[in-house]
């Protein structure tokens, strides 16, 4: 079944949906985080405000919060999140879907280990 175009309104929008696969093994083994996320029935755009709720195909961004932090940070992109400079051990991030709002639809938690690396 094809896409819907982001060309044209779509009545009845499936829920927006937010796919977070784990960190990649490889850069974290060397002490850099690349997490992967994808969102089904919603477009990533740096949209916001009251006005872009009514958008059809629906937009959003991603809200990421690492270790609990009491702030975030957005991304619009859409593509893999990397992090660097994270102490060795266990941390976790949050991967929340919001509406241009700032209304959070729904969210993942990546949890991992951060290795001590020798030089």
């Amino acid at each position: 079944m094809p896409k819907p175009s982001p060309s044209i309104a779509i009545e009845n929008e499936a829920p927006a949906k937010l796919i977070v696969d784990p960190p990649l093994p490889e850069p974290l083994s060397q002490g850099r985080v690349f997490i992967q996320y994808r969102t089904e029935n919603l477009r990533m755009l740096p949209v916001f405000g009251k006005g872009a709720l009514d958008v059809s195909p629906r937009l959003g961004h991603v809200h990421i919060t690492v270790d609990d932090a009491s702030w975030h940070f957005v991304d619009t992109s859409g593509e893999t999140s990397l992090l660097v400079g994270l102490e060795p051990g266990s941390h976790k991030v949050s991967i929340e879907l919001a509406d241009p709002m700032h209304n959070v639809i729904t969210s993942a938690t990546v949890m991992f280990t951060v290795p001590s690396i020798r030089h």
